[in-house]
Formats: structure tokens, C-alpha cells, sequence
């Protein structure tokens, strides 16, 4: 009787390994295809990017949204977690700043704006919560940035990542590694935009991730009464 339990234990963890692997896969295969076709690429292209077969996804994401919502989450706790371990390790928040901006290129926040709008409910729960850490962990950098007067004040956590968001999406139809030979190049100017002092005062203000949310929603009421 002993035996069986010992000999089942391992089969299990493998499955839940697997499980995990194949889960990661498909998020990551998601945001790539979400980057370069939009919310709507058909999931049939989604799995073959994973190397895995369509009822895998399916057990995993029962449907697109569940899948969108998956990306979001992903997309978000990610940048949390580099925004978490850059603060902590760097001295200069500036330098925290930096890291988690050019580190943007691998946990594809440019994955996450296009999806506002018909597929994601930034209301429900754990979208909410998990976005109400993200913003808070980026306020958190850029407010010791400027407290240490090595960024202007005239911005806020939005507006670093709308921009960031802004530059890290390919054009339409192109991979995301189309991305790799100029990306830090445009990161860096970005930065250097942001230090202190600032030359021009901004116009406006922050755009918010609710603000793309709205225009992506009056974009599509325009296109359904178009046609």
C-alpha cells in the first residue's frame, strides 16, 4: 500500500508540471500572436505557436476570454515582479526605473493594451487587485526617482507605462523579435526624456490604461456604425 502512494506521488507532480509548463506556453505563445494579429487571431494559431494541440489549450482556457484574461494577469504579474526585485536591488531608483523599462521587451506590456476593450473587465476582481499592485510597485520607483530629483515631475506611473506599452508593440503583422534590433535603442530615449531636469513642460496629462480602454470601446462603436 505504501508502495502505491510513493509510486503515484511523482506521477502526479509530473502531470502538475506538465500542466504548468504547457499553461506557460500558451501564455507566452498568446502574447506574441495578441502583439501581432490582436485579441481575434484564431487559437488554432495560438496552440501551433505552442507546439501543443488545440485541446490542451481548450482544457486550459476554455474560451478566448479566459484566454485574454490569462495574458493580462501574466502580463501584469510580471512586470510587478521586475518592478519588485529592481527597487529592491538598486540603489538609485532612476537606475530601478530603467531596468524595469528595457526589461519590458520580455514581459510584453505591449500585449496587454489592445485587450481593454471587449475582452477584459478591469472591474473584476483579480484584474483590479493585480493592476492596483502594478500601479502601485511603478508609483512607488517613480516618486523615489523624483524625491531623488534624477526624474522630472511632471510625469506619473502612467505615463511611463503607456509609453513603454507604446514603444514595445511591433507594427501590425510583424514577430515580436522584428522588435530586438532598435527596441533599447527607443527605450533609452524614452529614458533620457524622463530625467530631470525637464526641458519642455508636458501637455495634458497621464493616459491611463482605463483611458485606452474607453477609445478602444468608442473606436469599435464607430466601426459597427460604419458598417
Amino acid at each position: 500500500m505504501v508502495q502505491a502512494v510513493e509510486t503515484e506521488k511523482p506521477a502526479g507532480l509530473r502531470r502538475r508540471a506538465d500542466a504548468a509548463r504547457n499553461r506557460a506556453r500558451i501564455l507566452d505563445a498568446a502574447q506574441d500572436a495578441f502583439i501581432e494579429y490582436g485579441a481575434d487571431v484564431p487559437l488554432d494559431e495560438i496552440a501551433k505557436r505552442a507546439g501543443i494541440g488545440n485541446a490542451t489549450v481548450y482544457r486550459h482556457f476554455p474560451d478566448r476570454r479566459a484566454l485574454v484574461r490569462g495574458v493580462v494577469l501574466e502580463v501584469m504579474e510580471r512586470a510587478i515582479s521586475v518592478a519588485e526585485q529592481a527597487y529592491a536591488e538598486e540603489s538609485d531608483p532612476f537606475e530601478a526605473l530603467s531596468r524595469l523599462v528595457h526589461d519590458a521587451v520580455n514581459w510584453k506590456i505591449g500585449a496587454l493594451c489592445p485587450m481593454l476593450s471587449e475582452w477584459t473587465d478591469l472591474d473584476e476582481a483579480e484584474v483590479f487587485s493585480t493592476k492596483e499592485r502594478l500601479d502601485g510597485v511603478v508609483q512607488t520607483i517613480v516618486s523615489a526617482a523624483q524625491a531623488a530629483g534624477t526624474l522630472r515631475d511632471d510625469i506619473g506611473s502612467n505615463d511611463v507605462l503607456m509609453a513603454v506599452a507604446q514603444l514595445v508593440r511591433p507594427f501590425p503583422g510583424a514577430t515580436y523579435d522584428s522588435l530586438q534590433p532598435f527596441v533599447h535603442r527607443h527605450l533609452q530615449l524614452l529614458l533620457d526624456g524622463l530625467r530631470a531636469p525637464a526641458r519642455t513642460p508636458l501637455p495634458g496629462s497621464p493616459q491611463t490604461l482605463e483611458d485606452v480602454r474607453r477609445e478602444c470601446i468608442l473606436a469599435a462603436a464607430r466601426r459597427e456604425c460604419r458598417s
